[in-house]
């Protein structure tokens, strides 16, 4: 009987699973957007919910509990100074779960996770802005080039 077992076990060991946890938890802070299966975000949704409520609560206890479940400080400032000023006046449902199809290799459910009222400019934190210096550098390089060919 599974009297008192309420969470997904996700094929994972416990270790594994509370890894899984804490790395999707910050990259959806961080990019405040991700694709993952259906059951993944099904598990992760509930702690997320949990996440943000515990930052809107400012004081020392709560931020010492957000750096021991998150284990990142720019995830759990970026709780307590953006996302809980975001969503201060909405009491839960910060995230929502978009059905996307499935993924090929094995026909998975995906989802998208995402919080609701999400700064769309957060997607891009990791892309590199293009240098127009760069480009200029590109060109000398393939004339040496074409005179090494030459000889």
């Amino acid at each position: 009987m599974r009297h008192g077992m309420a969470n997904k076990k996700l094929n994972r060991t416990s270790e594994h699973r509370k890894a899984l946890l804490k790395n999707m938890l910050n990259s959806l802070i961080k990019y405040e957007q991700i694709k993952t299966t259906l059951p993944k975000a099904k598990f992760l949704r509930p702690q997320a919910e949990k996440i943000i409520t515990l930052g809107k609560k400012d004081n020392l206890q709560t931020t010492k509990m957000l750096l021991s479940k998150l284990q990142d400080s720019k995830s759990a400032n970026k709780i307590k100074k953006t996302l809980s000023k975001r969503y201060e006046k909405r009491n839960g449902g910060y995230t929502r779960i978009i059905k996307a199809g499935f993924r090929y290799g094995d026909n998975a459910p995906m989802a998208i996770l995402e919080f609701v009222d999400r700064d769309i400019e957060a997607k891009k934190v990791d892309r590199k802005k293009k240098d127009p210096t760069k480009e200029v550098d590109k060109k000398p390089t393939e004339e040496v080039e074409k005179k090494k060919a030459k000889k």
